[in-house]
């Protein structure tokens, strides 16, 4: 396991689309291990493989109760909305008023190759959509409505 260099805003990775991950190996193991140990090394809730140079759709999220590993996720269904600040750990010390939904459903194979689905509401859902818009080469900032100044957040 290792740390990984987190790149920031204005590398051209973090707008390329992602490939699907097609060999479960020891490979990908190594990678969400160190996406694992790269998150938790911030203050992030989540961390998609681009953000680390690595174009495959891939993110983990952790909220406190263990790491969340999706593999070729796709959001299923959306429900609601909801209006929050958010951040990226590619963008540090930014942030902005985003509109999200306030369900989403997500379809996701684990590190070895197994489909599930996990269901997340209010923050847990805006980390799904955030992460997920990663792999298609979309930063929140994309999707402000209105970037904060340093004291509102």
């Amino acid at each position: 396991m290792a740390l990984r260099n987190i790149l920031k805003d204005g590398d051209p990775a973090l707008g390329k689309v992602c490939r699907p991950v097609t060999e479960f190996d020891e490979k990908l193991a190594q990678l969400l291990d160190d996406l694992a140990d790269t998150l938790h090394s911030t203050d992030g809730v989540g961390l998609a493989a681009p953000q680390v140079g690595v174009l495959r759709r891939v993110f983990i999220m952790d909220f406190g109760d263990g790491v969340i590993e999706a593999v070729n996720p796709e959001i299923v269904n959306t429900k609601g909305a909801q209006e929050g600040p958010e951040g990226c750990l590619s963008f540090p010390g930014e942030y902005g008023i985003v509109r999200r939904p306030q369900k989403a459903k997500l379809k996701a194979q684990d590190r070895h190759g197994k489909w599930f689905y996990f269901t997340g509401e209010d923050l847990v859902a805006r980390c799904i959509c955030h992460e997920n818009d990663h792999l298609d080469g979309v930063v929140f900032k994309q999707h402000v409505i209105r970037m904060l100044g340093p004291d509102e957040y």
